[in-house]
């Protein structure tokens, strides 16, 4: 009898630690969307590829704090995504979310990096982009199934290796 109101007192800690993440997590989602700008739709037709990558999307964080993800819509879930590079921006097709699409205009740069948003990589193992919407910076990370492409990206969108 023991064992069982123990084991029932640790599934309700984890129970309630999973309510608290969960409800933190809509509350920083909340926070938020009431001060970030609302992220462009993907166009109807973003036209063709110059520039491709598949990989898993890590996730887009706010300003120079690689930890600070946002979590507005779904943009905050990691997914298998595919990147594209055309003539008007960068595509980001992922798998059970939502595209995401980063005006070229918007695009400042890209680099390689060993983390973001929580993500960490031996080397530089991320390639990131850096773009502005209104007044706020934000860096989208994605790790690609082949690494040897970041530089192709890189040298694309004018950053530094």
């Amino acid at each position: 009898m023991t064992r069982v109101l123990l084991s029932l007192l640790v599934l309700a800690v984890f129970a309630l630690c999973v309510y608290g993440m969960w409800h933190g997590w809509r509350a920083r989602a909340r926070r938020q969307a009431a001060v970030l700008p609302e992220f462009p739709a993907p166009p109807a037709e973003p036209g063709a590829a110059k520039l491709a990558a598949t990989g898993v999307y890590v996730g887009t964080t706010v300003g120079d704090d690689w930890q600070d993800r946002v979590a507005v819509g779904d943009v905050g879930h990691r997914a298998e995504a595919v990147l594209k590079l055309t003539d008007s921006g960068v595509l980001v097709e992922r798998t059970g979310a939502s595209a995401m699409w980063l005006p070229l205009d918007a695009i400042e740069g890209a680099r390689t990096a060993r983390g973001l948003a929580g993500k960490v990589m031996a080397g530089d193992g991320l390639l990131v982009l850096r773009w502005r919407l209104a007044d706020q910076t934000f860096d989208t990370g994605f790790r690609g199934d082949d690494k040897d492409v970041y530089e192709q990206w890189v040298q694309a969108l004018g950053g530094k290796r």
